[in-house]
């Protein structure tokens, strides 16, 4: 099984600010409990600095990563506000016919609210 992991990193943030980061493991941690022998996809492991990426690696980045997204088996999404590329990861599994699990307190939000199997509005409800 492979399970990818998509969630917010810059989100509307100006200049190369990220939000905090520390869910990625915790999710992960969580999918370990569960399916110990899964494939973790974690974009932020593969590219620890893609912050930084010049403009042709950042696209191809992120077109890679929503190819992966809609390969994965399950994608795990934390959404805690609007993020433009884990929107795009989204889509990308959901037109796959992958399943879709968002983490967010976005309920009314279209795209979480539409192309996600179930919406849990925090982590700790991911982990019951």
């Amino acid at each position: 099984m492979q399970i990818f992991i998509a969630g917010i990193m810059q989100g509307s943030n100006l200049g190369r600010e990220l939000h905090p980061q520390d869910y990625r493991e915790r999710i992960a941690t969580i999918i370990q409990q569960v399916y110990p022998h899964a494939t973790i996809i974690d974009p932020r492991v593969l590219h620890p600095n893609s912050v930084d990426y010049p403009p042709e690696r950042a696209r191809v980045t992120s077109l890679e990563m929503a190819r992966m997204a809609g390969a994965s088996d399950l994608v795990i999404a934390y959404v805690p506000k609007a993020s433009m590329g884990t929107a795009i990861e989204i889509y990308e599994a959901y037109q796959h016919g992958r399943l879709v699990i968002a983490i967010s307190p976005l309920q009314e939000n279209w795209v979480v609210q539409t192309l996600s199997h179930a919406v849990l509005p925090n982590i700790e409800a991911f982990e019951e």
